[in-house]
């Protein structure tokens, strides 16, 4: 068995692993206002993520498409078909982002998987062939996606909340917070499908980049097999569960009722799924944390944990070039030993 492809069985390992883990650490992202509120047990809700994170991960590929190439263009990464350089800057990505996810889930901070692999893969590519590596206009357009999604997803939250106090302002506080309660169970359904439909599709795209890069493959489509395999990954990640970041998603950033839930949810699926798309890889974690910011903002500005909002904000500028310096010593190091 050839270098390249026991580097590339190494890569699908990894994208499955980092698939497996995005889905426990990104759980939070589907249920946390469902559980706080207790619209749904955290088990139930928990498998319900896991379903319906598998159904929307299933069901798009233009996102994987965009990871694939956007970011790097995978057929200039070789210079032979020996060379395994390509092969190796995808495994110390991958390794990168796992890592980051990881430190990031232990200690319960709501950190971006976008924002870690993305970074990563720019990170290693740079450390392997310079700054010319990268596609410019593909990489750009992904760090608007990054950078504008969670400001949209708090100015939507707010309009959600803000037309809920209007329309409900004069109904009996226990029959809608019963009601409310009742919406979510759906809204947590959508939000988990539209998660699936942009995050477990970084995994494909990465692994239809490592393909490429292999010359296993000569187009950017992604194979029925990638599609199922980072399905059923990103699905049992998603069944484990990620009750530290529930924890601070759910509770810390504001106290959540049933109606703030359902409309940061309502906020952040449409966000997300809009994403989708249009074939922009956006980070759920943000966009999440931001329509709930939103949400209690059009509330009570002062009912919204500020500090806790900075260190989460803090945590998304510094995840990007914190994981491309990590993916690019990993980088140096596999270039040791392949």
């Amino acid at each position: 068995m050839d270098t390249i492809l026991i580097i590339t069985i190494l890569v699908v390992i990894f994208a499955l692993a980092f698939d497996f883990i995005n889905g426990f650490h990104d759980t939070a992202n589907a249920i946390a206002t469902s559980v706080s509120t207790r619209a749904l047990p955290p088990r139930v809700a928990v498998m319900l993520a896991a379903i319906m994170n598998f159904v929307g991960a299933i069901t798009f590929v233009g996102v994987a498409k965009a990871i694939a190439k956007d970011i790097v263009d995978p057929f200039s990464l070789n210079a032979t078909p020996d060379d395994t350089t390509g092969t190796v800057v995808i495994l110390a990505a991958l390794i990168s982002a796992i890592t980051w996810n990881l430190l990031t889930w232990y200690f319960g901070i709501p950190s971006s998987s976008s924002h870690t692999l993305i970074g990563s893969i720019a990170g290693a590519a740079i450390a392997a062939a310079g700054f010319s590596i990268l596609n410019y206009g593909g990489f750009s357009g992904i760090l608007i996606g990054l950078i504008a999604s969670p400001f949209l997803a708090f100015a939507i939250g707010f309009l959600f909340m803000s037309l809920f106090k209007i329309l409900f302002k004069n109904l009996n506080l226990y029959r809608t917070n019963k009601g409310f309660r009742t919406l979510q169970i759906f809204t947590a359904a959508i939000q988990s499908f539209t998660h699936g439909t942009n995050d477990a599709q970084k995994a494909m795209g990465i692994i239809t980049m490592a393909l490429i890069a292999a010359g296993l493959q000569t187009d950017d489509e992604v194979q029925e097999w990638v599609r199922i395999a980072c399905a059923i990954a990103m699905g049992l990640g998603t069944s484990v569960g990620g009750y530290k970041i529930i924890k601070t998603v759910g509770g810390k950033i504001m106290k959540i009722r049933p109606v703030n839930g359902a409309a940061a949810d309502l906020a952040s699926a449409s966000v997300i799924f809009g994403a989708t798309v249009i074939h922009l890889p956006v980070s759920t974690t943000h966009v999440i944390s931001s329509a709930i910011m939103g949400v209690g903002s059009a509330q009570r500005v002062k009912g919204v944990k500020w500090g806790v909002a900075r260190k989460i904000v803090l945590t998304w500028i510094i995840t990007m070039p914190i994981s491309a310096i990590m993916a690019a010593i990993i980088f140096f190091i596999l270039n040791i030993f392949f």
